[in-house]
């Protein structure tokens, strides 16, 4: 039983889910702005994207009767996870703010939740630069500004949604993703292309053609691998980016979560004292 214990608690370890959960409160506070602007940039963002993606799906739904398809994009879903990280990473920070800075919700919530948030972190970082990328290099074409609802959409989910993901990986104290997440994330991303081929077969096209075995042949399995190494190398050089980010307001003493921190562990010297048991348990 101590040994299942430990092997449970070592497990979230190396996703990056640490005992207490995030002690400086990083995934909060920003170098460059306060706590209360962050969540104000988070919220504005949050309110933006779901905007987006209900404007979009009803426009498809409505002008072009093709709603039922919404779902097996890539760049919907990967939209979804967007709007899903700035709603809870808003209301995590505003609540921090609200608390006076010395915690927030999640670092006392199931582990669980905390290991799914910092997934979703590791995603929204790292799907839509792929979004992105893939769009303007092989779909893009005279009809993406052809009008001003197809210019507004392919710019706020083809662009915009790397900045977003670029806000987080550049101006938020938030640490690299470990390692360990290029495992669940590449998972993830491999999924998708069941999502495609069972579109095809439930609907009868290819959401993207790149994937059509019929029109690519030998270069389908090249477009496919190509794409987990294009995603391995993207990870290792976010990850680069954001040790070097660390690093930089590190150096310069822009870290703010820093402050936060003597609070925060305080917050959970307190919980310790009041589950002793428990705690003691989860660690044997």
């Amino acid at each position: 039983m101590r040994f299942t214990g430990l092997r449970y608690d070592l497990s979230y370890e190396w996703f990056g889910v640490s005992t207490p959960f995030d002690p400086a409160c990083r995934l909060v506070t920003s170098p460059f702005f306060s706590p209360l602007s962050l969540g104000a940039f988070r919220l504005l963002f949050a309110v933006y994207s779901l905007v987006t993606t209900i404007t979009v799906l009803v426009f498809e739904s409505v002008r072009y009767h093709d709603g039922g398809s919404f779902f097996s994009y890539f760049t919907d879903l990967s939209y979804i996870g967007l709007v899903a990280y700035f709603w809870a990473s808003s209301i995590q920070t505003i609540t921090f703010v609200l608390r006076g800075q010395k915690a927030y919700p999640l670092q006392s919530w199931p582990r669980i939740l905390q290991l799914l948030h910092v997934l979703l972190y590791t995603t929204i970082i790292i799907f839509p630069i792929i979004v992105t990328v893939v769009f303007w290099a092989l779909l893009a074409s005279p009809s993406t500004f052809s009008t001003q609802y197809s210019a507004w959409s392919n710019v706020s989910q083809h662009a915009m949604n790397s900045g977003f993901a670029l806000f987080e990986i550049l101006l938020t104290n938030a640490g690299p993703s470990p390692w360990s997440h290029i495992i669940p994330c590449l998972l993830l991303f491999a999924c998708y292309l069941g999502i495609a081929y069972i579109t095809h077969a439930t609907q009868g096209f290819y959401t993207y053609s790149f994937l059509d075995p019929s029109v690519q042949h030998e270069l389908l399995a090249a477009y496919i691998i190509g794409m987990g190494v294009g995603y391995c190398i993207l990870f290792a050089i976010v990850k680069g980016i954001c040790t070097l980010r660390c690093r930089f307001v590190s150096y310069y003493g822009l870290d703010s979560s820093e402050q936060a921190q003597s609070g925060a562990l305080d917050e959970w010297e307190h919980v310790d004292v009041e589950q002793p048991k428990e705690s003691t348990g989860s660690e044997a």
